[in-house]
């Protein structure tokens, strides 16, 4: 018989800015969790509608095609997903993509953001279902998996993906992947973050995942999900460039762009700028319709 038709080719490469914010962060799990006695972490308000649609455009002058804003609660309440609305709608009018991470959703404010105009929901499942209880236990692995339905059957697009180099084994990194492929549809974006450190938490300390496995999961990845968009997210300020560069040909066509994560910095916007001029990489051109975007 004749060999099979190769797989499609990968979307091009896109960078997403956005703004994350800690405000309600205690969630209980072992590689984010925040207690003001040990990581000295202090709860943040929600940002002002008018400085997140400033940042927005910024986003948007500086390449991004999609800008998502974030806060770490466990699951957003009715008042809080009310301004949450307007910044969606707002970041909308002005022709970016628009993405949110708010943690559990019931179906009814998935719904709400859907009419809002959102186009992507970050909700990640971190790591394999037979890790999770080491690292999480505020929420089970089905409440994730129950989200992502809630915001599939809104006809929102899934951005989800995990968290690696946390203590885990080469077997949960496969199930992790195992469990983002076998859903129902790819999420149309993959982040795979590398756990951030941090001094006072319950991974400070952990043994660091070797630079060429964490490639090797971007390759995995992109693998598995040939028309998904595999963001590099959490954990580049430590990547040196060659590393990052192993990423991009490995198969990550996306990053995340801007000066943070959801608690911690992300590499500086003008390195970059210099590191894809130094690899011509082209990001997404976001004065033309949002379908048309630059080849890398």
């Amino acid at each position: 018989p004749p060999p099979p038709p190769p797989p499609p080719p990968p979307p091009p490469f896109q960078a997403e800015d956005g703004i994350r914010d800690t405000n309600s962060g205690l969630v209980g799990s072992e590689m984010c969790i925040r207690d003001s006695n040990e990581a000295e972490l202090e709860r943040e308000r929600l940002l002002p509608l008018q400085e997140v649609v400033e940042k927005a455009r910024a986003a948007k002058h500086n390449g991004a095609s999609r800008f998502c804003m974030g806060a770490a609660w466990r699951n957003p309440t009715d008042r809080n997903l009310d301004k949450v609305i307007e910044m969606v709608e707002a970041v909308h009018a002005l022709g970016l993509e628009t993405c949110v991470t708010l943690g559990m959703l019931t179906q009814q404010q998935t719904q709400r953001l859907k009419l809002a105009g959102l186009d992507y929901y970050n909700h990640n499942l971190d790591t394999s279902p037979e890790y999770y209880g080491d690292i999480i236990t505020t929420r089970s692995y089905q409440d994730r998996l129950d989200t992502l339905e809630h915001v599939r059957d809104a006809g929102i697009n899934v951005c989800c993906g995990g968290i690696v180099g946390m203590g885990e084994q080469e077997e949960d990194r496969v199930s992790l992947l195992q469990q983002l492929a076998n859903l129902p549809q790819h999420p149309q974006s993959v982040p795979i973050n590398m756990l951030v450190q941090v001094e006072g938490t319950p991974l400070h300390g952990v043994e660091k995942l070797d630079s060429l496995d964490f490639v090797r999961t971007i390759a995995i990845a992109r693998i598995l999900m040939p028309e998904s968009w595999v963001r590099l997210s959490a954990g580049r300020t430590e990547m040196s460039d060659e590393m990052q560069a192993l990423c991009f040909f490995a198969g990550a066509n996306s990053i995340f762009y801007g000066d943070k994560l959801l608690t911690t910095t992300n590499p500086d916007e003008n390195h970059d700028r210099v590191l894809f001029d130094k690899l011509g990489i082209n990001a997404a051109d976001t004065t033309q319709d949002m379908d048309t975007l630059a080849t890398a």
